[in-house]
């Protein structure tokens, strides 16, 4: 009966992780599984030794505020996982907590696995040595990424995206704007500011007054503004309230909301991806704290030219990206306007945006569990 002990970071990780129990399971069906996840990853029969959301801590500055919390949330875990003898430690995303726990464990013979290779191609492919040192084997959703950690004797196997797998090919919008109550014709905006509260409180209001300079020149504008649990609709709701636009909350639905619109603005992200995967034109709109992007900048660690994963994975400005001080209300305006007055351009991306959603469609689930077992067998 093995075990398996996970540790996921926020909603993305908890939804990779479900997926991933379930297709272990039906490898391994007397397998225990336990540790830190969400509702998704409960639901798949993990047992619950904290929640989630306690990771979900974003930039370098947002961090520091957190740390004492986070390492004595990483040294109770060390000491219960080491006690519990799993055969197997699988560390979801959420790189900065997990690689110093996964380090601490593979050093004292539990067996590693870090699913969702940091982003070598972005930020120091240097980094692909320490990963090595803290991951047996490395769990890759992009095709990119295994030869650059081969470069630095690191395991590493792309498995593909679990969200390739989950959206169709060819996503039926007309469906997606009928369940929304949203006409044929109607132009409609998706905004997508982030899942954490700090994103919701930094990004909402630009991407709120870009979309009231959009309905000015488009006034039978529709603004779909998806909230990923209920702390977000509330921050949202309180940030909306007497903006002048037709806009719905949703709880959720941010597939259905991507689909059944025109043109998606978000933040940077796994949403930039979700919107390449739902065939829809975008806008990327992102800013971090002024701290973190201070030390960005100075240290010159962002090494990729773009960073939206569209971009990155054509390797072409294929969207639109304002980073920072070039992410202002007009500028968001202006790139959204672009596409609602050339649907040419917007049909133009789809075929493009397939290409690449078909080298992400490989089972990820079935991959992952597959390479686990690998190493299991071992």
């Amino acid at each position: 009966m093995p075990r398996f002990a996970l540790v996921a970071g926020e909603a993305s990780g908890d939804a990779l992780g479900a997926g991933l129990v379930a297709a272990l399971r039906e490898r391994f069906p007397d397998a225990e599984f336990a540790g830190v996840c969400g509702p998704a990853m409960r639901d798949a029969g993990v047992e619950t030794w904290a929640d989630a959301n306690e990771l979900a801590v974003m930039g370098l500055a947002e961090v520091l505020s957190h740390l004492p919390r986070l390492l004595r949330l990483r040294r109770e875990l060390r000491e219960r996982i080491l006690a519990w003898k799993p055969d197997v430690f699988i560390g979801i995303d959420a790189p900065d907590f997990n690689l110093g726990l996964e380090r601490w464990l593979k050093r004292r013979g539990v067996r590693t696995v870090h699913y969702v290779g940091p982003s070598v191609w972005a930020w120091r492919e240097s980094r692909a040595q320490k990963i090595g040192a803290s991951a047996d084997r490395v769990l890759c959703l992009f095709p990119m990424e295994p030869p650059i950690y081969a470069r630095h004797g690191v395991d590493a196997v792309f498995v593909g995206h679990p969200l390739a797998d989950a959206i169709p090919l060819d996503p039926d919008r007309a469906a997606a704007r009928a369940a929304l109550g949203i006409a044929v014709h109607d132009p409609v905006l998706a905004l997508l500011p982030g899942s954490r509260l700090g994103e919701i409180e930094r990004m909402l209001p630009v991407f709120l007054e870009s979309a009231v300079g959009v309905a000015a020149e488009f006034p039978e504008l529709k603004v779909l503004v998806p909230a990923a649990n209920a702390a977000c609709r509330t921050a949202i709701e309180r940030t909306v309230a007497g903006v002048p636009l037709t806009l719905q909350v949703l709880d959720g639905d941010a597939q259905r909301a991507m689909i059944a619109s025109d043109v998606v603005l978000l933040a940077s992200g796994t949403a930039a991806l979700e919107a390449m995967l739902c065939k829809r034109p975008m806008v990327v709109g992102h800013r971090i704290a002024p701290l973190t992007h201070a030390i960005v900048r100075k240290l010159g660690l962002l090494k990729s030219r773009f960073v939206s994963l569209p971009n990155v994975l054509a390797g072409e400005a294929l969207v639109p990206e304002l980073l920072q001080d070039d992410c202002t209300a007009p500028k968001l305006r202006d790139a959204v306007l672009a596409w609602l007055r050339d649907p040419e351009a917007a049909i133009a991306l789809r075929p493009r945006f397939r290409a690449l959603h078909e080298t992400l469609r490989r089972d990820a689930s079935a991959r992952a569990a597959d390479a686990v077992a690998e190493l299991l067998a071992r």
